[in-house]
């Protein structure tokens, strides 16, 4: 729903920040001892604090760490003189939902703390280990993964070593899309979709919307009565009309403050996780729908709204407030899902998206209130009350329905209830939409629906856009991915009878024949049905043979952006076809954790450390030779090792992508 410049811009910061990609520096570690002269016997605390640079976070190490993020954690050089006690521990961690893992996750912004228990059993002892840990952005889209060395004596006489300046180096890192230089803008720690812009841009269509619910459209005819001959001059009925547009978005949006502030992040990040907020959302929804279809009348307490009316005939400045205040009681039983839903939507610890997003929705809400309070006259050009609007109450009936299913799958998902698979969310949304389909083409009739005389031409396209809706749905049935509606579906994961993948697994062995059987292959896969290496010397011996460009993907397990491109753009049977039979194909892992064969292992010339893993030598490749430690990152060479095109990083758009292959393998054919 975001403008088409937005979309625009977006594409070109990405394009921009993935060609002028640099290494990102890491957190500032402060490592002590709280009790640097404890003798033998004693226990001690080794105590890790992070100074998170602004828009980054770090992952904590208490959730599941088969999600797939990176847990922090410390690999001891040697345990001489000291023993750990128990785990390390998180001290105060924030805990969000990531749709992508499917499950809960612990992290730390800004600030972060753990704890090390460690029994002290020689003297003069030193305590040496690493840190690893995960620091990522939602903001540049990208995660990065650390090493912090420490070294600390017992009794004082040495201090935590601080590697965070140099440390730009053990930087074996994965994950999330293309770096950028500089610090970034304001973190949040949602969906990059969710811009602050462009959520404002939906509440206000949302504020937009609520004017057509039964509940609102006859307060106009009342705000008009209100105001009319109130005003003894313009200047004091422009004063009234604003004064009054005013009350209601400060009513609105006093409502989303209070939210945001007093519950704070860790409310919002419960309330849009915990399986308790999510089926309590969903019956509401389920609540509201069967109203709106006519099952039931929703009416406020005669006596609270009473009250309220009362107090707006006193007339003044107070009156006007609570003419205000009345609008927004009678409407609630119309506008309270669709409030909730936009206070839900900015769950995820920003105290500043709620207030924005209800004063976007007010803005909207107050906006022809407040001109029809200037303009009274305008009453006599609206369209009455009737049918229509009975129509309109259905249809947004029909659209809580399905947006409820959308509450308890978050349930579902994270706590693995099973209920909702994609196929049956899918069957779900296919009848609702069918129903509303034959409603919309007067084929069914409910409770305060008037007799459809004849079919209008807007009804009849809404029909259509609907069932188009429907069919386009269909296919997801059978494993089809559904882009447009990835954000609403469960993950393809649940999905039980996936032909696609079906049959691109059966077809893949006749797609592509390698020449000989790639390293690590046990462990270690492409998407898609893809053939290809994980080792960079065999894929370049292999390219060579074959006569053909290597296309270098890095990547990493835990990487969320890796597998939306590959889900978004690699899945596109244009790119497909060309990274099959174009390209040898190398996927180097930068976070995994094979220890290779101590004959291999080397020193880096970039921070003189041993590089004893597959990651960390991955990660010391895309480093020291392109500069860039970020993934997914993509990179076309030639036989010699050049540069056939400027890498990219992160790009969902699947025609510039195709753009970056074909111009590759055109520059190759050129220096053949």
């Amino acid at each position: 729903m975001k403008a088409p410049y937005l979309v625009s811009l977006v594409f070109l910061f990405a394009c921009v920040s993935a060609l002028h990609a640099q290494v990102i520096s890491p957190p500032k570690w402060d490592i002590q001892l709280d009790n640097p002269e404890a003798e033998v016997g004693e226990e001690v605390t080794l105590v890790f604090k992070a100074d998170i640079p602004l828009n980054w976070y770090i992952y904590s190490n208490d959730f599941d760490p088969e999600l797939g993020p990176l847990l922090t954690e410390i690999v001891w050089e040697e345990q001489r003189g000291f023993r750990p006690v128990g785990p390390l521990k998180a001290i105060d961690p924030k805990t969000k939902y990531e749709e992508v893992w499917e499950g809960d996750v612990t992290y730390f912004v800004r600030e972060g703390e753990f704890r090390q228990n460690l029994l002290i059993e020689e003297e003069a002892t030193l305590i040496q280990g690493t840190v690893e840990y995960q620091m990522c952005s939602d903001i540049t889209n990208q995660c990065i993964n650390y090493q912090e060395d420490f070294s600390i004596s017992l009794g004082g006489a040495g201090s935590a070593a601080s590697t965070s300046e140099a440390a730009d180096a053990d930087l074996f890192s994965q994950q999330e899309g293309g770096s950028q230089e500089g610090e970034p803008a304001e973190i949040s720690l949602e969906q990059p979709e969710s811009s602050l812009l462009g959520f404002m841009l939906i509440a206000f269509l949302a504020g937009l919307a609520a004017l057509l619910t039964p509940c609102v459209f006859p307060m106009i005819p009342m705000t008009v009565t209100f105001f009319t001959g109130r005003a003894h001059s313009k200047f004091q009925g422009f004063r009234n009309a604003f004064l009054y547009g005013f009350s209601i978005i400060a009513i609105y949006t006093i409502a989303g403050t209070i939210v945001a502030a007093l519950q704070g992040p860790e409310f919002a990040n419960w309330l849009s996780t915990h399986w308790l907020p999510n089926v309590f959302f969903f019956a509401v929804f389920i609540f509201f729908a069967l109203a709106f279809l006519g099952l039931f009348e929703i009416t406020l307490p005669s006596g609270l709204v009473n009250k309220i009316d009362a107090k707006a005939d006193k007339g003044g400045m107070a009156g006007i407030f609570f003419m205000a205040f009345t609008l927004v009681l009678v409407s609630f039983s119309c506008t309270g899902p669709i409030v909730g839903s936009i206070l839900i939507s900015s769950a995820g610890g920003a105290l500043l998206k709620p207030i924005l997003g209800m004063f976007a929705f007010s803005l909207a809400f107050a906006l022809p209130f407040t001109l029809f309070a200037i303009f009274p006259e305008w009453l006599n050009s609206l369209p009455k009350s009737g049918g229509w609007l009975n129509s309109v109450k259905v249809v947004l009936g029909f659209l809580e329905l399905a947006l409820a299913f959308k509450f308890l799958s978050i349930a579902d998902q994270v706590y693995h209830w099973g209920i909702l698979d994609r196929e049956i969310y899918l069957a779900i949304w296919i009848v609702i939409f069918a129903l509303l389909g034959l409603y919309l083409l007067g084929k069914l009739r409910l409770p305060h629906d008037s007799p459809l005389d004849y079919l209008g031409v807007p009804r009849l396209m809404l029909a259509m856009t609907t069932f188009v809706f429907v069919v386009y749905m269909i296919p997801g049935m059978w494993g089809a991915p559904l882009k447009a509606l990835s954000g609403y579906l469960p993950p393809l994961s649940t999905h039980d009878f996936d032909l696609i993948k079906i049959s691109r697994e059966n077809a893949s062995a006749a797609d592509q024949e390698l020449d000989e059987v790639p390293k690590y292959a046990d462990f270690l896969h492409f998407p898609h049905g893809i053939q290809g290496y994980f080792d960079y010397q065999q894929a370049l011996s292999a390219a060579k043979r074959q006569d053909k460009p290597l296309f270098i993907d890095f990547t990493g397990h835990g990487c969320v952006n890796c597998r939306e491109m590959e889900a978004r753009v690699w899945s596109d049977p244009r790119v497909l076809k060309r990274l099959k039979e174009d390209f040898v194909m190398v996927a180097l892992y930068i976070d995994e954790r094979y220890t290779l064969p101590e004959s291999e292992w080397y020193i880096s010339t970039y921070d003189n450390k041993e590089k004893t893993t597959i990651g960390k030598q991955n990660a010391d490749f895309q480093i020291t030779r392109f500069n860039n430690n970020a993934q997914p990152y993509y990179v076309i060479l030639d036989q010699e090792e050049e540069l056939l095109a400027s890498p990219i990083g992160y790009e969902t758009d699947i025609q510039a992508f195709i753009e970056f292959l074909d111009g590759a393998k055109e520059e190759y054919a050129r220096r053949q």
